[in-house]
């Protein structure tokens, strides 16, 4: 009886110990999960409407909806975007699953819309508040349960990029590719503990030897699983497979130094990735080929590979035991076998080979171009071209960061002196991701968890030192009341007071303060582009497309078959999850960086059609002309409206002429009395986003306004008291519409007869739906033999059914001038639509 109530007991006995820290990891979820969603009022806005923050999370939640009007099936492939040529879907699957799931239960197996938003806007920040469960127990394996609560606090509070990803209306897959990572590197981390500790060998699996195998292949196995998670998350979770083979690699030769075997290191990659590599297959789309972007043969290939790796490297490591070879010969070994492997798939599979050679500049690369001026894409140390530490005390704050290359520091002596593989994964995991926040930053929201673990574990070494844990036994052993607590105090030392203090004070308060300055709002659009979106929703033509629907990808080589009612909308790349998802209209480019047009690598290159070449083009035509290029149908433009924003036209100007790699000129050094600055130049002016944002496309043939919101106080007054000094212009120097709404049209042609080569004006003024008014005026001269002509793109009548229902047109007639004679003309919709001709 004894021997059998001795397991009962030792398992109570643990339950007992356990349940305090169980009961501290839940309260910080709980403490976290409120932290994410403290900015509620910024997402569920007043008038009904819910706001998610960003841009991705809105295409998310346009891919949410298709799939619940579809349930089970999902879109791989959206003709909604990049329009005339349509999109693949990349995004992983399993984070619109989830919201699906739970909306169809919570709904009944019917959600309605308020239904599916809620559960959208609430779920990245439920997954924020899981990840300190993960956090917990690696910080515990790592440093013991002290460890681990530190480490669940600090991403709590954690700021950045993690906060920002994970906060409430910010639906995006960035958050749970954090958490399955984590969960991820936690179950590997067990597996590999549990098989050294159980003194794995392969044999043990050959003679059925359970007892030692058993542990090891469950948590090998839930890892395989936790990283298909992370892959159908991201299909870039192959960042991990390298993280894995880079540590194995140093493991295998650590162990080989240190005499022992790696079995225990084989058995669970081996096991991890088959599972991964058989999981991924169910979603592998064969006509990818073995694109990185996309679910593919690559994704297959790679966690096949690692498995192969990771058997050979255990057939050597046995095989130098076997012949008595020199340890240090091991990483020559695995050195040449490496080049043999990379010669060996370059000749077997040129595109894989390629991949491979790419993906590291791809992710730890400094990206340059137009990619730099992408806000996730930039090296976190780098702005504007120039080393900072800015942004990277914002992500982690400037002692958690310090305190995380301390503690890489600390993981690397004790590598030297005796290696644990536990810390030894770690330590590679967080080396390479911080490499990855060099090249692009948005890796911050990885390396939040890195230095909430290093941290932490710093934490706990100082805890030590003044033994913590002796206090820790003593209060275990002396308090069995509340009433005991002040006889317990008695035990404190100065020193463990002031340690606990330090840690307070250095650790948890700089991102707890953080994390409460960065929660008092949210991103997402602001008030001006949700009207302007909901606005074209509303009063712009049907494109004749089944939104929510299900559309086959065309064949290779072929174009999607839009409707002829289909047209596109020209804006900056930035802006077109919203133009799709709010507006229920078809973007040219959006935020994948598909239809931004310019150039790739060098000025001779061609400038490719798209919406950096349209909005810095330097006159109408040219515009015009890349709004027809970009629809390869030369009967058809690549957009019916252009809609641009003060930012276009100033702030993310550069951002436009990057993409094109044509940046001089633009602006100006300009003496203002006491030293130069830099003004907006006349090659500036000349640019259709001037023309159109801040000059209202006056005397422009084919654009005009249709809409426009309401004005912010901006850089536009100074942008026209600047162009008011070049050109001797009278532009009211005011902030006009935050973001305006222009349509592409024929015009119609106004033609009459003047004296010969007499110059000719027509004119009219503008008012807008904001009760804003603007003069719109043409300058020509008549030929030789009086002729003259213009085409103008407002009617004077008011808008027809079918067509945009605009609420921007002239007070009156226009007003055509040469001489001292003067003529009113008026214009009708079909005759501006279809390019009629008035004769005078």
């Amino acid at each position: 009886m004894v021997s059998q109530d001795r397991p009962a007991t030792t398992f109570k006995s643990r339950i007992k110990s356990s349940l305090p820290y169980t009961l501290a990891v839940a309260i910080i979820g709980f403490v976290s999960l409120w932290i994410r969603t403290r900015p509620s009022e910024y997402v569920f806005l007043s008038n009904g409407f819910v706001r998610f923050g960003g841009n991705d999370p809105w295409y998310h939640m346009r891919t949410l909806n298709v799939l619940l009007e579809n349930y089970p099936q999902r879109m791989f492939f959206n003709p909604m975007t990049n329009y005339p040529y349509g999109s693949y879907i990349h995004f992983g699957p399993l984070f619109d699953q989830m919201m699906a799931i739970i909306s169809l239960i919570l709904g009944l197996g019917s959600p309605s819309q308020d239904l599916i938003n809620t559960v959208g806007a609430y779920f990245p920040a439920v997954l924020g508040a899981l990840t300190v469960i993960p956090v917990y127990y690696i910080g515990k394996y790592l440093g013991g349960r002290k460890t681990g609560i530190l480490a669940a606090v600090l991403i709590a509070f954690a700021p950045g990029q993690f906060l920002s990803r994970s906060i409430i209306g910010f639906t995006d897959h960035h958050v749970a590719e954090s958490l399955f990572s984590t969960f991820f590197m936690m179950f590997f981390m067990l597996a590999i503990i549990t098989a050294k500790k159980n003194n794995l060998r392969f044999e043990d699996l050959f003679n059925k030897n359970f007892n030692v195998v058993k542990e090891p292949l469950i948590y090998s196995v839930i890892a395989g699983v936790m990283y298909s998670a992370y892959q159908l998350s991201w299909p870039g979770a192959s960042l991990f497979l390298f993280i894995a083979l880079v540590y194995a690699v140093v493991q295998y030769i650590l162990d080989n130094f240190n005499g022992e075997s790696s079995d225990y290191l084989g058995f669970t990659g081996i096991i991890t990735f088959l599972v991964s590599a058989i999981l991924i297959l169910p979603f592998v789309h064969p006509d990818m080929g073995f694109s990185l972007y996309y679910y593919s043969w690559f994704h297959v290939a790679t966690a096949t590979g690692i498995v192969v790796c990771f058997g050979i490297l255990s057939f050597i490591e046995r095989e130098f035991k076997n012949r008595n070879l020199k340890a240090y010969y091991y990483p020559l070994a695995i050195f040449g076998l490496g080049i043999f492997g990379l010669l060996a798939i370059r000749i077997a599979s040129p595109p894989i080979y390629s991949l491979i050679i790419n993906a590291p500049h791809t992710v730890f690369g400094v990206q340059t171009g137009g990619p730099s001026t992408i806000a996730e894409v930039s090296s976190i140390f780098y702005d504007g071209g120039v080393f900072t530490l800015s942004r990277v005390f914002g992500n982690f704050t400037a002692s958690g960061f310090f305190a995380s290359l301390l503690g890489m520091l600390v993981l690397i002596a004790n590598a030297v002196r005796k290696p644990k593989p536990e810390k030894v994964l770690v330590l590679v995991w967080s080396v390479l991701i911080l490499f990855t926040i060099y090249g692009q930053n948005r890796f911050a929201y990885y390396y939040s968890i890195n230095v909430s673990i290093l941290s932490a574990y710093i934490g706990g070494l100082l805890l030590e030192k003044v033994k913590w844990n002796e206090l820790d036994e003593k209060f275990k052993s002396t308090v069995k009341s509340p009433a005991d607590i002040p006889g317990f105090l008695k035990f404190l030392r100065v020193e463990q007071v002031l340690t606990v203090l330090a840690i307070v004070v250095v650790l948890i308060y700089p991102v707890y303060g953080s994390a409460m300055e960065l929660t008092k709002g949210t991103g997402g659009p602001d008030g001006p582009w949700i009207e302007t979106c909901l606005w074209l929703k509303s009063y712009t033509p049907d494109p004749g497309m089944d939104y929510n629907g299900i559309y086959e990808a065309p064949e290779d080589g072929k174009l999607f078959d839009y409707p002829d009612s289909a047209y596109g909308i020209m804006s900056w790349w930035d802006y077109g999850h919203w133009i799709e998802t709010i507006g229920q209209r078809m973007p040219n480019s959006n935020p994948f960086q598909a239809g931004i047009g310019g150039r790739r690598g060098s000025m001779e290159e061609e400038n490719q059609p798209g919406s950096s070449t349209f909005f810095t083009a330097q006159s109408e035509e040219e515009a015009t002309e890349v709004l027809e290029a970009i629809h390869p149908d030369p009967e058809k433009e690549g957009a019916r409206y252009i809609i641009s924003d003060i930012e276009m036209a100033t702030g993310k100007f550069y951002a436009m002429t990057a993409w094109t790699l044509d940046t001089e000129g633009y602006y100006q050094p300009y003496w203002t009395g006491s030293d130069y600055q830099y003004l907006p130049s006349t090659r500036y002016f000349d640019s259709m986003v001037s023309r159109l944002h801040l000059l209202d496309g006056n005397g422009l043939k084919h654009y005009r306004l249709v809409h426009e919101t309401w004005a912010y106080q901006t850089q536009e007054a100074g942008y026209k008291q600047v162009y008011n000094l070049l050109y001797g212009s009278s532009v009211p120097e005011v902030d006009s519409g935050y973001v305006k709404i222009f349509e592409y049209v024929m015009g119609a042609k106004i033609t009459g007869t003047a004296s010969p080569n007499e110059t000719v004006n027509i004119n009219t003024t503008i008012l807008t739906g904001q009760g804003r008014t603007f003069e719109y005026s043409q300058s020509t001269s008549s030929d030789s033999e009086g002729r003259y002509e213009f085409t103008v793109p407002y009617p004077t009548e008011g808008p027809i059914p079918g067509e945009t229902q605009f609420d921007t047109a002239p007070a009156g007639a226009y007003v055509v001038s040469y001489g001292d004679i003067t003529k009113e003309v008026r214009v009708n919709e079909e005759a501006v639509l279809n390019g009629q001709e008035i004769k005078i």
